[in-house]
């Protein structure tokens, strides 16, 4: 039997360094079992720590997130007002994209009649580019426009280059100029003086110096020579009267006729006739009263 004692291992100095407590770290452990370290950041009170504990309390968290009989029929509410909101809010932002073409042209014309109404001044009691609308008794809108006028009473307007414009239907309208005139307002009446020229979208054209328009009940009448040229040939009188409504003219003798004979009647009769007292000729049904007609073909 070997009674040789066992060699103790060789030493090894990091094992004797990793196994030995620093300073730093016996301290730490001294400071620990005597209370630990006190950080003032750490540091809590009693009742900062009851209020945490409260909010994270599980009772009252259960019973916060569990909704109660009113709050479902909030909600059951708001999506029911919702099926409806959408639907009507979708048929709204149809409906304006549908009628934005008539809104931009509503907002054309405004801007039109803003830009005329930038030309229009008022200087010493007149006004420049004077415009006045109205419509008769026939429901047909008609304009009178100057280039001046000047307010002489409540009732009567004169007007210099006076134009007055009616519409009777698609196609079909009545244009009368001058140099001067006088505008009853509330009668609307239109005396026209010096260079009075007629002219009807069927190409009839009526020069007279003289001319008194009914723009209410659409009638011209003129005691004056007249001069009327149009597809049913020339016409020269000493006065005139036109009925815009009906497009009927009837003028007064002694006169002369020199007749179209190219321009055709109706589809159905005969060409243009000539009989005192009855009408010319179609579209324009002129009536002549006089007692000497001279055509272009030397008939009396």
């Amino acid at each position: 039997m070997n009674d040789r004692p066992p060699e103790d291992p060789p030493h090894d100095p990091a094992h004797d360094l990793s196994a030995r407590p620093s300073d730093d770290t016996a301290a730490r452990d001294g400071d620990m079992s005597g209370g630990g370290i006190q950080r003032e950041d750490y540091a809590r009170s009693a009742e900062d720590i009851a209020r945490q504990r409260s909010i994270f309390d599980t009772r009252s968290i259960r019973q916060r997130l569990l909704p109660n009989a009113n709050d479902l029929a909030r909600r059951r509410a708001i999506m029911r007002s919702a099926k409806w909101a959408l639907p009507l809010t979708a048929l709204v932002l149809l409906g304006s994209i549908a009628a934005w073409p008539a809104v931009e042209r509503a907002v054309i014309m405004h801007r039109g009649t803003m830009a005329q109404m930038s030309h229009v001044r008022v200087k010493s009691g007149s006004m420049l580019n004077a415009t006045y609308r109205g419509v008769d008794d026939h429901g047909h809108p008609f304009m009178v426009t100057a280039s001046e006028a000047r307010q002489i009473s409540p009732e009567r307007i004169d007007l210099t280059t006076p134009q007055a414009d009616t519409l009777l239907g698609p196609n079909n309208w009545v244009y009368v100029t001058a140099r001067n005139g006088v505008y009853i307002q509330h009668s609307q009446l239109l005396d026209l003086t010096q260079d009075v020229m007629l002219y009807r979208s069927d190409g009839t054209t009526m020069y007279s110096p003289t001319a008194d328009i009914d723009m209410k009940h659409g009638v011209i009448v003129s005691d004056s020579w007249i001069h009327s040229e149009g597809p049913f040939g020339v016409l020269d009188t000493q006065g005139a009267m036109l009925l815009i409504r009906d497009g009927i003219m009837q003028f007064r003798g002694p006169g002369r006729l020199l007749l179209n004979t190219t321009h055709g009647g109706p589809a159905d009769g005969p060409g243009t006739q000539v009989s005192t007292g009855t009408p010319i000729t179609p579209p324009i049904k002129t009536t002549v009263k006089t007692p000497v007609m001279s055509p272009a073909g030397g008939k009396h």
